[in-house]
C-alpha cells in the first residue's frame, strides 16, 4: 500500500516519458497514489511535445529513449521550458549523470529504485523549485550582487555588464551562492540545493562544477575573486 498524499500534490501534474510499460506503469502507480495527475510518454518527440503543449509541473525522463534520446529530449526542453526534470535511467556512470544535470535536469535517479523514494524525490524537487519561484516573485527578475547580476527569468548572467556563458547547473550554483553571499556553504548544502536533497554524486563533482564557474567569473573579471575556497568547510560566495 502506498501512502497517499493528495491533498498536498492534487494541482500538480507529473509527465512520466519512458518506453518501458512496466516501468512506467509503477511510476506513474505510486505517483497518482500520491496525488498526481500524471500523463504518460513511450518515445522521446511524444514526451517532448508532450512536455512543452501539456504543462506538466514536473517531468521524469528516461534516457534510453526511442527516436529520441533523454539527453536531447532534455536539451529541447530546457530552450523552450524550465518545467524541472527528473532524469530516471539505468545508466550509473558519472559523466551520463553530469551530461543530464548540465543541461539543466534537476535530480538523477538509477534504476532499479525504490519508487517511494522516486515519489519523495519528485516532492523535494517541486518544494526547492517553489521556493524559488516564490523568491523571484519577491526579488524581482534581476538579482545584483556586486559587477555580477543574474536574470532569473532568462537565466542569463553578467559580470561587468558582459554576459558569460553559463551550463544551466553553473547558473543554479551561482544563483544558489549570491542567495548565501557571505556565508561559507558546505559540499552537502551544495548538494542539497542545486542538485537535489540526496544526490548520489561525489565530492569531486561539486569542486569541478565550481572551480568551473570560478574560472568563468575570473576571466569576466580578473580584479575580483568572488569564490573562495574554506579548506576543510566549503566555498564563500562575496559580492
Amino acid at each position: 500500500m502506498v501512502a497517499s498524499n493528495a491533498q498536498n500534490n492534487s494541482q500538480s501534474t507529473a509527465l512520466v516519458v519512458e518506453d518501458d510499460k512496466s516501468v512506467s506503469q509503477l511510476i506513474r502507480l505510486y505517483l497518482a497514489q500520491a496525488g498526481y495527475r500524471v500523463l504518460a510518454a513511450e518515445d522521446g518527440p511524444t514526451g517532448l511535445r508532450m512536455a512543452l503543449e501539456d504543462s506538466p509541473d514536473i517531468v521524469l525522463l528516461d534516457l534510453n529513449l526511442p527516436s529520441m534520446d533523454g539527453i536531447e529530449v532534455c536539451r529541447n526542453v530546457r530552450q523552450e521550458s524550465e518545467v524541472p526534470i527528473i532524469m530516471v535511467t539505468a545508466r550509473v556512470e558519472e559523466d551520463d549523470r553530469l551530461t543530464g544535470l548540465d543541461l539543466g535536469a534537476d535530480d538523477y535517479v538509477s534504476k532499479p529504485f525504490s519508487p517511494r523514494e522516486l515519489v519523495a524525490r519528485v516532492n523535494a524537487v517541486l518544494r526547492r523549485t517553489s521556493r524559488a519561484m516564490k523568491k523571484r516573485d519577491k526579488s524581482g527578475s534581476k538579482v545584483d550582487a556586486g559587477d555580477v547580476v543574474i536574470d532569473l527569468d532568462r537565466r542569463t548572467a553578467t559580470v561587468l555588464g558582459d554576459e558569460i556563458d553559463l551550463t544551466p547547473t553553473e547558473f543554479r550554483l551561482l544563483s544558489y551562492f549570491i542567495e548565501a553571499e557571505g556565508r561559507t556553504v558546505s559540499r552537502e548544502q551544495i548538494i542539497e540545493n542545486v542538485f537535489g536533497y540526496d544526490f548520489t554524486g561525489y565530492d569531486r563533482t561539486v569542486d569541478t562544477h565550481v572551480s568551473n564557474l570560478r574560472k568563468k567569473l575570473e576571466v569576466a573579471n580578473p580584479n575580483k575573486q568572488h569564490l573562495k575556497t574554506m579548506y576543510g568547510i566549503g566555498y564563500r560566495f562575496d559580492a
